[in-house]
């Protein structure tokens, strides 16, 4: 089996003909803005990857996701990172549903027939607490909430059919909060998009600012949970975390393996050199496949966020060492005959700057191994 045809061949066997249809464009082309990217993603049925079967979906489980994720980032990082959120929001909106008023699954439904992309406007949170601090505020009214608020940079933010995020609202059933995810329809007059991303890394992942103001959403468009305050919270917490490290982990291991793979294909490189580096990428993506094989469907526990993070900041390690000397293997004459060799090193540092970053969860990592409670921060 050669480098990367499992990835492709999970890619090929879930989104048939999506991976050809990348492979045809120059990797320039995928990465501007406004590329055609996110619309052959959509055509290929992608929006319905993790959604289950019994809702229409095509119920990808966490290891064929990754492989999914690994395969389209070799073809273009801003897909991969762009569809990576997609995928954040539906994780975070199937485990809601598990507790809701049982009109989610026409959401999830929804989604598949209609081939809906959906952009995160979700906050981080911590786990150990009670609460996520949500970037929107909330107020209810007869016809619904109105939602106000701001998220930058938002992926997909040009492409995206839904707007999920989270607010705080009012219990239902008593004194007290609850967390409910909104679901805003990008033609809303309320929501608008600027500009924000002025890096030419990544610009294909439309990460701009998403703005909105005084949106009224009715309530079947709102996914309450309907739980004690404190106890699902950080449930939701802790999956959505789990599916983001590790998909978001295999998109950017997937960059660092296109560099590799045009490095494989340069015989005048010595067969050490070449094998030396795809052994660490390979290494790199077994830690992944293995926290991927125990993610299932139920809710995960914090111990498995926590081995997701470990993974993701040795795959920082492995790419800052793999491609500085993949570049160097390559030499100047490719260096300077493309710019694609420059790209893919530029992009690959991205991995490094989504949350939670690694020298802030030094301290809080350090706690939970001396037997403290998880806070993400």
């Amino acid at each position: 089996m050669g480098f990367l045809d499992r990835e492709r061949a999970a890619l090929e066997a879930l989104l048939p003909g999506l991976d050809a249809e990348l492979a045809a464009l120059p990797l320039a082309a995928l990465e501007a803005q406004g590329n055609p990217g996110v619309k052959l993603f959509r055509e290929a049925g992608g929006a319905g990857l993790l959604i289950p079967a019994q809702h229409g979906g095509l119920g990808a489980d966490a290891l064929s996701a990754v492989r999914v994720q690994r395969a389209i980032g070799a073809r273009s990082p801003s897909l991969a990172v762009a569809t990576t959120m997609h995928h954040f929001s539906l994780a975070s909106l199937v485990v809601l549903s598990e507790t809701g008023n049982g009109f989610e699954w026409m959401l999830l439904t929804g989604i598949v027939d209609g081939r809906l992309l959906l952009a995160s406007g979700f906050a981080e949170g911590r786990p150990g607490g009670s609460i996520l601090s949500p970037s929107m505020t909330a107020e209810v009214t007869e016809q619904g909430l109105r939602v106000s608020g701001a998220k930058r940079p938002c992926s997909l933010a040009r492409s995206m059919d839904l707007l999920t995020a989270s607010v705080m609202v009012p219990r239902t059933d008593g004194p007290g909060e609850q967390l409910a995810v909104v679901l805003i329809p990008s033609t809303d007059p309320g929501l608008s998009v600027a500009p924000f991303w002025g890096s030419f890394a990544l610009a294909g992942a439309e990460s701009d600012q998403v703005t909105v103001t005084d949106v009224l959403v009715p309530e079947d468009l709102v996914v309450r949970t309907d739980v004690p305050e404190g106890e699902l919270l950080d449930d939701i917490q802790t999956t959505g975390f789990v599916w983001f490290e590790l998909l978001m982990t295999a998109s950017y291991l997937g960059a660092a393996s296109a560099l590799v793979e045009r490095l494989l294909a340069s015989p005048k490189v010595p067969a050490g050199d070449r094998v030396r580096l795809v052994t660490e990428l390979e290494a790199a993506m077994a830690g992944v496949e293995n926290i991927a094989r125990q993610t299932g469907a139920e809710r995960c526990e914090p111990g498995l966020l926590v081995d997701s993070l470990h993974v993701r900041y040795a795959a920082q390690d492995t790419i800052a060492r793999v491609v500085p000397r993949a570049v160097e293997l390559l030499g100047g004459l490719n260096f300077m005959s493309s710019d694609d060799i420059a790209y893919l090193a530029a992009a690959v540092n991205g991995l490094g700057l989504h949350p939670p970053a690694r020298g802030r969860m030094a301290e809080p990592l350090a706690d939970y191994l001396a037997g403290g409670a998880l806070a993400i921060v």
